[in-house]
């Protein structure tokens, strides 16, 4: 009865202390609009992804932006996306990018920097080789995972199963000492 009783306390403690941190995490991951490059010049290009948005299609809508960028879900099935023009006469600053989806705002930014210019006398640096990816093998596949969404590390959610994973194990290592330790003082 003891061990049943000390497991449900267990699970009931787990659920308590990260049920709200998991919710939280979920909904952090809930979506938001996705500039790449983020940092453009004016008349630049750029690519638009919004996650955490059901709908079939979507506009963006920014003062950086020539026009209202339309999106559409992407070959990944992961959001939507859409292409859409940096305005040539802007000047350096941080704009916003805002998208209503199924009543929602999600909103992003881009940062527009204007290209510094060169001084008096002074030759214009080559791009490095090559500037672009090459379209060899795969289709041209090179092209559209470059321009993708950047990935660093494990996100909130992948975060969270591994503080309740180390929690267990620490929980575990605990109630094992704790046992040996009892029946240190039995014997001795």
């Amino acid at each position: 009865m003891g061990k049943r009783r000390l497991a449900l306390c267990a699970g009931v403690l787990a659920v308590t202390a990260f049920g709200p941190a998991a919710c939280a995490a979920y909904a952090a991951d809930g979506g938001g609009v996705s500039a790449v490059p983020a940092t453009s010049a004016p008349g630049g290009d750029i690519a638009l992804r919004v996650t955490g948005c059901d709908a079939r299609e979507a506009i963006a809508q920014s003062p950086a932006l020539v026009s209202d960028a339309r999106l559409t879900p992407g070959d990944d099935g992961d959001g939507l996306t859409g292409d859409g023009r940096v305005r040539s006469t802007l000047t350096a600053g941080t704009y916003t990018v805002t998208v209503a989806c199924d009543g929602t705002e999600h909103k992003g930014t881009v940062e527009v920097v204007r290209n510094p210019t060169p001084a008096a006398g002074a030759e214009p640096s080559a791009h490095p080789s090559p500037v672009a990816p090459v379209n060899a093998g795969a289709g041209g596949a090179a092209r559209d995972l470059a321009g993708g969404p950047e990935r660093h590390g494990p996100g909130t959610a992948q975060t969270v199963v591994a503080l309740a994973l180390a929690g267990t194990a620490a929980l575990t290592v605990h109630r094992t000492a704790r046992r040996q330790a009892r029946r240190g003082r039995r014997t001795g």
